[in-house]
């Protein structure tokens, strides 16, 4: 009869060791039990017929050295008894090397998790300010998504804030905020500056109860969300960006990445991530088109070769100005709702995603940062921004989501518009120009990679 068990010296688990060895020490020639120097752990009682033999969890000799060590009082030992005792000796004598290996592995799990914690403190240091979420929060439940996806826009909120910071070489007010229902936001700003007229990156982090807009809209998008006495407890966090240079030769970017879980009347959750980067320039270059979209496209296939390509249409379908028949910007990529194939896969992805907003968009500033431009330029980049206006008031989802979210900020939703805009009366640019160059484009989605 072959036997494995795992035994420590614990004077408390007496019982368990004659649960465990009771019926193969009654041939043991009337040895009592209370005379075995060890106890036998309850969590392993299990024996388990490996043919014939005994077979030990132990290393080197320590097994069949300790058989011949018997108590006083035990003349003879046969069969399945011998075999008993020499299991019994041999785990007694490797008892210390189980307790030890258990320890190293505690203090292992230790070391790792103050590892992450400090992770946290450290990551926190670089932050424009602290995380909405207390860090004792975080540190507390760093392994769960909501954690993950905070320490990830704030981080791309400062690399991206400081990254312009640099090229303009003025500083970003940043403006913390609380929702009374719940959570709060960071906002951070630079106006009239030498490069960019408008810059903002804000991060918000907002948790309560889903309003019966809110729903509606979510509803609308396919979502199938039953709540609990009407009420459907959330949780939605993102950081969202929009620059507007004062050059017209330098494009408007945007990007938003954000994620979002629903708990439903049984308990279980639903999540989803949402995103993209798109580019809005008032003048076509190619170069700078291939570029940008190059960048994303590589972030996308390191994740699904369909990716970019269909998220690139995403975009060009949902950033469309429909009453005017044109794409707000030449695209980049654009998803929502996605939640497959798993929720680390996913993030992982919106992280890839997140640490474009950089490079694709900072190499473009610093090409065009001395480009001179004349009062027509200025004239038809004004134009253009009241164009994104007419986008983002009217058919933007997180605009129409923030309005209709009790104790938003409004200042961190409509952070989006420009300083200035234009409309004039049934503007068209003359054929063969620049301008009409652009409008073609936006009438006329093209394939930039």
């Amino acid at each position: 009869m072959a036997a494995v068990i795992i035994c420590s010296v614990n004077k408390t688990a007496q019982a368990a060791a004659r649960r465990c060895l009771g019926p193969h020490l009654k041939e043991l020639g009337g040895v009592a039990e209370s005379h075995l120097p060890f106890t036998c752990s309850p969590s392993v009682p299990k024996w388990f017929s490996r043919g014939s033999g005994v077979r030990f969890m132990s290393h080197g000799t320590a097994g069949r050295s300790a058989a011949g060590r018997t108590r006083r009082g035990i003349l003879a030992l046969s069969g399945a008894a011998a075999a008993a005792a020499a299991a019994v000796a041999g785990f007694l004598a490797n008892a210390n090397h189980f307790q030890r290996a258990e320890m190293a592995t505690r203090v292992s799990q230790d070391v790792k998790a103050k590892k992450q914690e400090g992770d946290i403190l450290e990551r926190c240091q670089g932050f424009m300010s602290h995380p909405v979420t207390d860090v004792s929060v975080l540190q507390q439940r760093r392994g769960e998504m909501r954690t993950k996806m905070e320490m990830l826009i704030m981080e791309t909120q400062a690399e991206f804030c400081k990254a312009l910071e640099k090229v303009d070489g003025g500083t970003f007010k940043v403006d913390r905020w609380d929702r009374s229902e719940g959570g709060g936001g960071i906002s951070c700003v630079m106006q009239d500056g030498n490069v960019f007229e408008k810059a903002g990156v804000n991060v918000s982090v907002v948790f309560g109860n889903l309003t019966e807009e809110a729903a509606r809209q979510m509803t609308s998008r396919g979502k199938v969300l039953k709540g609990k006495d009407g009420k459907l407890p959330f949780c939605a966090m993102g950081v969202s960006s929009v620059i507007h240079p004062k050059n017209p030769h330098i494009p408007t970017v945007h990007f938003n990445y954000r994620y979002f879980e629903v708990e439903e009347e049984d308990g279980t959750k639903q999540w989803w991530f949402g995103g993209g980067t798109d580019l809005t320039p008032v003048y076509i270059n190619k170069e700078d088109a291939f570029h940008f979209h190059n960048t994303l496209k590589e972030a996308c296939d390191k994740h699904h070769p369909q990716y970019y390509p269909d998220f690139k249409k995403w975009c060009d379908r949902y950033f469309y100005v429909r009453h005017r028949g044109e794409t707000r910007g030449i695209g980049g990529i654009f998803f929502d709702d996605l939640d497959s194939p798993s929720q680390e896969e996913v993030f992982n992805f919106v992280k890839s995603c997140a640490r474009t907003v950089v490079p694709c968009y900072l190499p473009i500033v610093y090409k065009h940062l001395n480009d001179s431009f004349t009062d027509g330029e200025k004239d038809w980049q004004q134009v253009r921004r009241g164009r994104y206006v007419e986008f983002n008031l009217v058919y933007d989802r997180g605009v129409k989501f923030g309005l209709a979210t009790p104790g938003s900020r409004i200042e961190s939703i409509l952070m989006s518009l420009p300083l200035t805009a234009r409309w004039e009366y049934m503007h068209e640019p003359a054929k063969g120009t620049k301008e009409a160059e652009m409008l073609e484009v936006l009438k006329n989605p093209k394939e930039w990679v």
